[in-house]
């Protein structure tokens, strides 16, 4: 395997990456916890009394409730907006991993899915089983890209997209995982008829279902195994 530093992520790399990221987390919740409860303003509010002479020969700030109440309210977003980052760091650097793929791409799968509305884990397992992760991947009936589109179902969703900008993963990922929502949505949140329908065609998995017959030809299974999430997040 080719060692190309920088460019894959590997597991002994990822561990070390979210101990690094947590410490930074700890470390900067720490400081925002004290700038909160110690700091030096220009005048006191009005509400509080005055405060004693500091050794340095400015005033101790003693933060009035509506004061520190906003501060407080500051910092917590703050704090909830790391742990976001440092969640979603995490999770790519476990999927680059897990995966063995370059860290942008990673990224690009795990942000297009949640914006998209679909469960990151699903959208890593549906990359994996169309295209193995080859960006310029094409299939001997001309299904193109990460996602394996055909291009009259992506223009349906992009009016002006051409083949060889459906080799573009942004604009494939997106309109693929557009797609499948879609289709969750069309069949009532019934998350392994939609993968069937995405790898079969609705023409074909409507008749089946018209005629009283399991539509599934195994795409569903071999996608879905071990997998126990709902496949949409909202």
């Amino acid at each position: 395997m080719r060692k190309l530093h920088g460019s894959y992520v590997y597991r002994g790399d990822g561990a070390r990456r979210r101990a690094r990221i947590r410490r930074w987390v700890y470390a900067i919740g720490f400081c925002a916890a004290a700038v909160v409860t110690w700091q030096y303003r220009d005048s006191a509010p009005s509400t509080a009394e005055a405060a004693p002479a500091a050794p340095n020969g400015k005033a101790w700030v003693l933060l009035g409730d509506a004061d520190l109440k906003k501060e407080l309210a500051t910092v917590r977003g703050e704090l909830n907006l790391l742990r976001a980052q440092h969640e979603r760091a995490s999770n790519i650097i476990t999927y680059s991993s897990q995966y063995r793929i370059a860290a942008d791409l990673a990224s690009s799968i795990y942000d297009i899915a949640l914006a998209e509305g679909i469960d990151p884990e699903l959208a890593f397992r549906l990359v994996k089983l169309e295209s193995d992760f080859k960006v310029r991947a094409k299939s001997s009936v001309g299904a193109l890209g990460l996602t394996q589109l055909m291009l009259p179902t992506a223009r349906h969703y992009q009016k002006d997209v051409t083949p060889e900008k459906l080799f573009d993963p942004k604009v494939n990922l997106r309109i693929g995982f557009r797609y499948l929502r879609g289709l969750v949505d069309t069949y009532d949140g019934d998350v392994n008829l939609a993968l069937l329908v995405y790898n079969r065609g609705p023409v074909a998995v409507n008749a089946a279902l018209r005629e009283g017959r399991n539509p599934t030809n195994g795409y569903d299974r071999i996608l879905t195994k071990g997998y126990d999430g709902k496949g949409i997040v909202d």
